[in-house]
């Protein structure tokens, strides 16, 4: 379905009232956000390709920069994900040499992910690399974009 097909849903369906209304502009603008991402989709697989990795795993290493130690709960919650499946995404790091494991220092039994030196390095890749947006931004023009980036951040913001 594309971002105009909700309106063709059959009577009957759960939903397809509410689908013949026209939406508010913040459900429109939240509509159109959430098809960029999955039209991106295939963006984001070909630049985590580029370093080997998954798009969760340079979503993971993008969210760990910076100079402090993140504890595994904080990794959780900064990936949006349960505590157990950042494990997994944690192991694949530190067994490529770009994160490692240390106990926090304010509690032993909780442990805290680091970047290493070739974490750091890659973490500079991976961030230059991202400085690049995906053709469904990319290719609209300089001041479509400078307004975009105005309006998220405006939206960031009023968290």
């Amino acid at each position: 379905m594309g971002v105009n097909d909700t309106a063709l849903l059959p009577d009957g369906l759960p939903g397809a009232a509410a689908t013949r209304r026209k939406p508010t502009a913040g459900a429109r603008a939240w509509n159109l956000m959430f098809e960029i991402l999955r039209v991106s989709k295939p963006y984001m697989e070909t630049a985590a390709a580029e370093f080997e990795m998954t798009p969760q795993q340079l979503y993971a290493l993008r969210n760990l920069g910076g100079e402090r130690a993140v504890t595994m709960s904080e990794f959780a919650t900064l990936l949006g994900c349960d505590a157990s499946n950042v494990t997994a995404i944690a192991d694949k790091l530190e067994s490529r040499g770009l994160v490692e494991r240390r106990s926090a220092s304010n509690d032993r039994r909780v442990k805290a992910l680091v970047l290493t030196p070739a974490g750091v390095e890659m973490y500079g890749r991976v961030i230059e690399r991202m400085q690049q947006p995906p053709p469904a931004i990319g290719n609209l023009s300089e001041a479509d974009q400078e307004a975009l980036g105005d309006l998220l951040e405006r939206a960031l913001n009023a968290l």
